[in-house]
């Protein structure tokens, strides 16, 4: 406890250039309540393209999205030395914030996200397919081609599965 009875709370951060570069994370960015946001196309349409957008500037790509009713799964993956994913991701929170709090009103983003920085001899694979697989664990369908709210940005989806088999 600080002086003033309050907890402080603790970084579980790593450093910023941990996310800066040639690198892949995964981030899994929460809904706050559990409340129910991605369940329509105009929602999720709009998300995605905001989240295009601070890819392009961040010079990144998603290798695979999944837009759940109130979560979101991503890997992103730097294309440069200069791309900054917490940076990126960071931006999208903001932004749809933004749009949430106009047309939304009862959405918020939990205030933080998880993270998964990859290493270079990690199954990339398996964690593609484990997102992709969110939906059906959740019965929303009985194979993840059927779930309409996930997909890449940057890349072929059907392609990088076949890659990383």
């Amino acid at each position: 406890m600080s002086k003033r009875g309050k907890i402080r709370e603790k970084s579980h951060r790593l450093p910023r250039a941990h996310y800066q570069g040639l690198i892949t994370v995964a981030f899994t960015l929460c809904i706050k309540g559990r409340v129910h946001c991605f369940i329509n196309d105009a929602v999720v349409s709009h998300a995605i393209s905001l989240l295009a957008d601070v890819l392009k500037q961040q010079k990144a790509r998603a290798v695979v999205y999944c837009f759940m009713p109130d979560h979101v799964h991503l890997i992103i993956e730097g294309r440069e030395a200069v791309s900054d994913l917490w940076q990126a991701v960071v931006d999208f929170k903001q932004l749809m914030g933004f749009w949430f709090s106009k047309n939304l009103p009862n959405v918020k983003w939990q205030k933080d996200f998880y993270d998964h920085i990859f290493m270079r001899d990690e199954d990339l694979g398996t964690r593609i397919r484990y997102i992709l697989d969110n939906p059906v664990r959740w019965g929303m369908v009985k194979d993840w081609r059927q779930y309409p709210y996930k997909g890449a940005i940057g890349y072929n989806l059907n392609k990088t599965l076949i890659q990383v088999k």
